[in-house]
């Protein structure tokens, strides 16, 4: 299906498919709730889709880089997809199961372990929660509290884990909490105001000292989760280093680590499991959205020493959702056997690197980050006065513009006998590292993978999008305006995309595994597009700056699905 872009003489639209399209977009105002949200920003009627590309009934054609907010890690009605669900409709087999034994779960559970961290293939279990990665977060406290004896949470600020109430108290903005929360490590604005390898340790020793400290006023906990990428966050991957840390700060206090990899999970991220990037072994995976094949599924996978709950300690009555069991099977067998993390590595990186050229051309743009195929744009003001108390964009230690005095001396501070803060720096040097695109670290280089190979530098780039700002530069205040602006230009060009982060500022690509080199290509162009458009109706945007002259406006074969 070629992708068509209906702007300014793409497509022409009868009226009857006009008014189709008007008509059902006004009974979804009239009928449903309040509370719907992707419907707002993507006033579309999709009718068709495949692969990358979903078709509106009124005729146009979008490239999709949400793919249903990462849970079509194949893209639309892939065919190995659509294959298995017509075995298992054909073979008349039950659809509905509960959490009886089937061969299509059986087949499900055997690849799943399949593709685990070997650290926990060979001990775990799994539970079937109901179909959606919130009730999976839900399980997992239940069953972490059900093994510890314990029942407080540690969370992270920027955290989103779903939408329930538990899983609600664990995410960044929680208003009635009851979970502690704990600084997550980011670069481009720091909480510590230093960034890179020092801000990790600030974060790992305040997590230290909330824990040991026996007047922090948090009490041994039964579980900590975090995620790998913080996606709603804004696309901001944990240090490699950090995330060792934290599996060996909890192991050594006997605290179970989750590690929530709804959205991150599948390849995603340029690894099959996130963790793997890091070597860290979690006690228990929070896992849906891609794992279904693009029905509902979620599940936990847990060491099998914390399998501790009583019968129907966990119930639902579609955990046994057949057609999703076996879409979720072909999936992660397509995935492995296709190499589609490695691809999403190189491909990942190599779109980072694109994204920091485009960064350069534009000051609305404050920072690119990201890991494989989840990337993140943070959309700044172009002319406000760069926010006070954030890091300045990292420059080798002592050089000019270095920020990090206050944040060494908080160091110092969380240290206390342990060493000058000269030596924690030493310490420090493992954790700041990532290899995932989390804006400029000048003077260091990401890590590679676990194992010590360079695999996982092929998923990374190092953004320029903060050093565009200057070496004595502080963050500019997020532009939520601007972002929206942007997403709504990427429409009109037909593309689609999502907006998360701290004020809804960062413009997310989700595309799926399978994007071609050409479709990744016509996907920046189109962006590109959009942000010279809105920087264009800003006040102080570069007047000079054209479209890009590689943005396609006709049907082109790079342009078909996958």
């Amino acid at each position: 299906m070629a992708v068509t872009e209906s702007l300014r003489g793409g497509t022409s639209e009868s009226a009857g498919s006009r008014a189709v399209h008007e008509g059902i977009l006004r009974r979804q105002s009239a009928r449903e709730s309040a509370a719907r949200t992707y419907a707002r920003a993507l006033p579309i009627v999709p009718v068709r889709a495949r692969g990358l590309t979903i078709e509106g009934a009124d005729g146009r054609r979008y490239l999709d880089c949400l793919s249903g907010a990462g849970t079509l890690a194949l893209g639309h009605n892939h065919p190995v997809v659509l294959e298995a669900i017509r075995k298992v409709l054909d073979s008349g087999a039950p659809l509905h199961v509960l959490d009886l034994a089937t061969p299509v779960k059986d087949a499900f559970i055997t690849e799943l372990f399949h593709t685990l961290p070997p650290g926990l293939a060979g001990r775990a279990r799994v539970q079937f929660c109901g179909p959606a990665g919130t009730d999976a977060v839900e399980a997992a406290f239940k069953l972490v509290r059900a093994a510890t004896g314990r029942t407080g949470i540690l969370a992270f600020s920027g955290a989103y884990h779903g939408m329930t109430a538990g899983a609600l108290e664990a995410s960044g903005g929680a208003c009635d909490v009851r979970v502690a929360r704990l600084p997550y490590p980011q670069d481009y604005r720091c909480p510590f105001g230093v960034g890179g390898e020092r801000g990790a340790e600030l974060a790992a020793r305040w997590t230290e000292s909330v824990l040991d400290d026996p007047k922090s006023g948090v009490p041994r906990p039964a579980g900590m989760i975090l995620e790998p990428v913080q996606g709603e966050g804004g696309v901001i991957p944990a240090p490699d280093g950090w995330l060792r840390r934290m599996r060996q700060i909890t192991a050594d206090r006997s605290i179970p680590l989750i590690a929530d990899e709804v959205q991150t999970g599948v390849g995603r991220t340029g690894s099959f499991w996130a963790v793997e990037h890091s070597g860290v072994t979690p006690d228990v995976m929070v896992l849906s959205k891609a794992i279904g094949g693009s029905l509902p599924l979620a599940v936990i996978v847990y060491r099998d020493d914390l399998d501790a709950w009583q019968p129907g300690a966990h119930a639902g009555t579609f955990r046994g959702n057949q057609l999703a069991m076996a879409a979720g099977t072909a999936t992660l067998a397509y995935v492995r056997e296709n190499r589609l993390a490695e691809r999403a590595a190189e491909l990942g990186s190599r779109m980072l690197g694109q994204l920091q050229g485009i960064a350069g051309e534009f000051a609305c743009i404050g920072d690119v980050r990201g890991r494989g195929l989840m990337i993140g744009v943070e959309v700044v003001e172009p002319e406000s006065a760069p926010e006070r108390g954030e890091r300045q964009p990292a420059t080798p230690a002592g050089g000019e513009g270095d920020s990090s005095g206050q944040g060494m001396e908080l160091l110092a501070a969380l240290e206390g006998d342990q060493g000058a803060p000269g030596q924690a720096e030493g310490r420090a040097a493992d954790l700041g590292r990532t290899g995932g695109g989390r804006g400029v670290l000048v003077g260091l280089e990401p890590a590679g993978s676990a194992d010590g190979s360079s695999a996982g530098l092929a998923s990374t780039a190092r953004a320029a999008g903060a050093a565009a700002q200057g070496p004595n530069r502080h963050p500019r205040p997020a532009a939520p305006e601007l972002a929206v602006a942007i997403q709504r230009e990427c429409l009109r060009r037909g593309l689609i995309v999502e907006l998360g982060g701290r004020h809804s500022s960062v413009v997310r690509l989700l595309p799926p595994l399978t994007i071609s080199d050409e479709q990744a290509a016509a996907v920046l162009d189109r962006l590109s597009d959009a942000v010279a458009a809105v920087s264009r109706g800003h006040t102080g945007s570069n007047p000079t700056h054209q479209p890009n002259p590689r943005h396609r406006r006709r049907d082109d074969p790079a342009d078909c699905a996958g």
